[in-house]
């Protein structure tokens, strides 16, 4: 099995934390979204790992601090990576594409700007899977139509008028990931764009139009990080789940409490010295940060940042932030100086 991650895009909803950072290595519950997504379909999918395929975008942005990450977590995993470049914002189905040479045998496809909570039980009579979830304004989503065998006969972007509920949240699995190769070369010999570009449901139309069977997964939680107030409810969420799950260690050894309390859930990293604060409910604090004199609920917090005088709620901190101050609900990115 292999897992294919496009992640090209710059995350400018997320400005200013992603004008130094790559929206998918924004950590959220303390691990990058994309090593979070990575290995939560790893896990789900309970069979090995071949390759881990990551398409980044420019090197002068995803430069080499990123490619060491990507190739560290594929190792993780027990597979190796294969780093593919998108030089030119053209599109999904462009992405996919831009990792030819890893497109053979089968793979998750995987769009690094969400995070979920699935069960991977692949329908052995499917060519295809989309997984999709509920949602109460499908008209703001790409939907899935079904027939009456449960197939999936259509992809329809914002239907004006009602379809189904049933949103593509942006995975999807082929039993031949080849078969979608080829259909999107097609696209892209013919030059066939929608929105300016080359998009993936071309190539899905392709194979549905020679009787490849496409079925639904659907997700028990869909979360987005697209922009500072979901990606903070993310990180609440993230949270919760990871503490009933029990399997990851949410406040590191090393972090110092002086007349300090931590309201679980959280996530405080290495280093962390809290004086004379409240953390949490649902607060992420990366390595090596000072907060005094705060209290902080229901936030991110990234490293190396200093925190005097916060009383933050919904608030999301870069790196290397130094903050005294009485704001509330703030949205600071990296290296900025508020005093």
């Amino acid at each position: 099995m292999k897992i294919i991650v496009p992640m090209a895009g710059r995350g400018s909803r997320l400005r200013p934390h992603t004008l130094t950072v790559p929206k998918p290595l924004i950590p959220v519950a303390g691990q990058p979204i994309v090593h979070r997504l990575v290995k939560d379909i790893a896990k789900v999918l309970d069979q090995p790992i071949e390759e881990i395929a990551f398409i980044l975008g420019d090197p002068a942005f995803f430069g080499n601090d990123v490619v060491t990450s990507l190739k560290e977590l594929a190792t993780s995993l027990g597979a190796k990576a294969a780093i593919y470049r998108q030089y030119q914002p053209l599109g999904t189905g462009h992405a996919i594409m831009c990792a030819k040479d890893s497109l053979s045998g089968p793979a998750v496809i995987a769009y690094a700007d969400t995070l979920i909570r699935a069960d991977f039980n692949l329908d052995p009579t499917a060519d295809a899977v989309i997984w999709v979830k509920q949602v109460d304004q499908p008209e703001a989503y790409g939907v899935v139509k079904l027939n009456a065998q449960m197939e999936i006969v259509e992809l329809v972007e914002k239907p004006k008028d009602f379809i189904s509920d049933l949103a593509v949240i942006g995975i999807y699995y082929f039993k031949d990931v080849n078969v979608l190769k080829q259909e999107l070369q097609y696209v892209l010999d013919n030059n066939i764009i929608h929105g300016g570009e080359y998009q993936i449901n071309d190539g899905i139309k392709g194979m549905m139009a020679k009787g490849k069977v496409f079925k639904t997964g659907e997700v028990a939680e869909w979360m987005d990080c697209g922009n500072k107030a979901v990606t903070v409810e993310t990180n609440t969420r993230m949270l919760g789940f990871i503490k009933a799950d029990g399997d990851e260690n949410m406040v590191a050894p090393s972090v110092k409490l002086e007349n300090s309390t931590i309201i679980e859930p959280c996530f405080i990293g290495e280093n962390v010295i809290l004086k004379n604060a409240t953390i949490g409910p649902n607060v992420s604090i990366g390595n090596n940060c000072n907060i005094s004199e705060s209290t902080i609920k229901n936030s991110l917090i990234q490293t190396h940042s200093t925190i005097k005088n916060a009383n933050f709620d919904e608030a999301m901190i870069g790196n290397h932030v130094q903050y005294d101050g009485k704001f509330k609900t703030v949205s600071i990115g990296d290296y900025s100086v508020l005093e």
